[in-house]
């Protein structure tokens, strides 16, 4: 089972279709309600919804998901039953297995009741037709090479004392990400160093982004936060409040963390905490929406 544990929740949506075939003597025992073992469309669509919520159960590698919804619906043709499943769950993996699944069962419950008066019954093909919420929909490929500023703010690091691994990790990621790195320095706690260095980068160097790592605790030091909210000319509250939320969700220490968030001019300035664990969790939930955020501050459509 892959490890889904960095990813955020969004609303996830997929749907599927299967079909079974059938004598069109058969489909007429189905429309007149006369088929031995009773009506089979209310009890595949019940199989349907069962199916969705029991995926996890019947296919090893799905991860359990708590579907907020499963609708189904049937159309019934001259020779042929058409059973389409939507699901909806807001889950940190898709739900298109469990579209399929309902799908898949509802065509077999409706086979299993008509089995005794058909022996033409074959199951068709099952399909996703569509799905939503992914990857594809919230993290797509970068546009252009946005440039980028890395600041740790760190007395021990500034002095040498400690390995500055939290702004390492960041620029890394950003690379891969596709950013152009423009800049990374160590700075200490002092609050005229980390202002010249973001006045630089927005001011000067107008540089896109700029990730600040470390001073955003309770520590008498920490003042990153401070220096930052006093540059800014827009706050973004809801990058703040995002990126804490995801981050409370996998240790009660990230609601200490008192990172700051805006722009300055068409600088992003985002203050990220200086662990390195915080860090990676942090730029999971940040990275996919700040590709559309790039596109806003360039005044595209949102």
């Amino acid at each position: 089972m892959r490890d889904i544990s960095r990813k955020f929740e969004t609303l996830r949506t997929a749907e599927a279709v299967s079909s079974l075939r059938l004598s069109k003597s058969t489909v007429a025992l189905i429309r007149e309600g006369t088929l031995p073992k009773g009506d089979p469309l209310p009890v595949a669509k019940v199989a349907a919804v069962q199916a969705a919520k029991e995926t996890s159960r019947l296919i090893p590698y799905c991860h359990p998901v708590a579907v907020d919804f499963v609708g189904v619906e049937f159309e019934v043709l001259d020779q042929e039953i058409e059973c389409r499943v939507r699901v909806k769950a807001i889950a940190r993996t898709g739900v298109e297995m469990e579209a399929l699944s309902a799908a898949s069962v509802a065509a077999l419950t409706i086979y299993d009741m008509a089995k005794m008066v058909d022996d033409s019954l074959e199951l068709g093909p099952v399909r996703l037709v569509a799905k939503r919420g992914g990857k594809s929909d919230y993290d797509p490929p970068l546009e252009g090479m946005p440039a980028v500023a890395v600041l740790t703010v760190s007395d021990r690091s500034a002095a040498g004392h400690r390995e500055d691994v939290s702004g390492k990790l960041i620029t890394e990621r950003l690379e891969r990400e596709g950013f152009r790195l423009q800049d990374y320095r160590v700075v200490s706690d002092d609050k005229a160093e980390i202002e010249q260095a973001l006045l630089e980068y927005a001011d000067t160097r107008k540089l896109d982004l700029v990730l600040t790592t470390g001073g955003t605790g309770f520590g008498p030091r920490d003042n990153t936060p401070e220096v930052t909210r006093g540059l800014l000319e827009r706050t973004a509250p809801g990058i703040e409040e995002a990126t804490r939320a995801h981050g409370q969700l996998r240790t009660v220490r990230s609601m200490l963390s008192r990172g700051a968030a805006g722009l300055r001019g068409r600088t992003l300035i985002v203050n990220l905490p200086g662990s390195p664990t915080a860090v990676a969790e942090y730029l999971d939930c940040l990275l996919p929406p700040l590709k559309h955020g790039f596109r806003m501050i360039a005044g595209a459509d949102h």
